[in-house]
């Protein structure tokens, strides 16, 4: 799904038509950081540009005002994927926005990387309630990506040095991970499963004849 609409705001994959929305993002996601006082990974608007350039960036929009964003980024040789600076204006949160960009986000990930898991540390509650929805499990720190170019985008959080004596080990965000094996294994379980019970209904309608 490349466009979700509803309640007048649009949910879309971003691309070049929505560079000027750039240093609004920016603006914003910096604005959340210091309420929630914790952090963001800071991103220059290069690079956010980019990512809606390659079709790897989730945008809300209420007509042409800006309402939302997300973005996507391989990790670990395109073997994780982690869906990135999920911000919400705060005038358009409490009706589900936030879930739809992330939902988009997650699809984009499957889409593209069907076989890479995907990640994301956050100290929200409603983030891990959306993540948890979607299939999601908490993690340690040591099954996400050993990345070290992710891990460099903590240093722009006030928190960062929690992550250092800890030797990366833990931090106060949660760690949550999806990895699509789940999915195979879950399948497969039910899989035998059913093969059980059929075998176990033959073997029982024969003794009763």
């Amino acid at each position: 799904m490349n466009v979700d609409k509803k309640d007048n705001i649009i949910v879309r994959i971003a691309g070049e038509s929505h560079l000027g929305y750039v240093d609004t993002i920016l603006d914003t996601i910096a604005e959340a950081a210091k309420i929630r006082g914790t952090g963001i990974a800071r991103r220059s608007p290069e690079y956010i540009a980019r990512k809606m350039n390659e079709g790897k960036a989730i945008i809300a929009l209420s007509g042409d005002e800006f309402a939302g964003f997300c973005y996507i980024e391989t990790w670990g040789d395109k073997q994780f994927v982690a869906n990135s600076g999920l911000i919400v204006v705060d005038k358009f949160r409490g009706h589900g926005l936030a879930k739809r960009i992330k939902k988009m986000a997650f699809e984009l990930s499957r889409t593209r990387y069907p076989n890479a898991k995907i990640f994301g540390l956050t100290t929200g509650l409603a983030v891990m309630k959306i993540n948890t929805e979607l299939g999601y499990r908490p993690v340690t720190f040591s099954e996400l990506t050993d990345d070290n170019e992710f891990w460099k985008g903590c240093e722009s959080c006030v928190n960062y040095d929690i992550l250092l004596r800890t030797n990366r080990k833990h931090c106060l965000c949660t760690g949550m991970l999806y990895d699509p094996n789940w999915e195979k294994e879950k399948k497969k379980s039910n899989g035998t499963k059913a093969t059980i019970t059929k075998t176990v209904k033959s073997l029982a309608n024969k003794l009763k004849k």
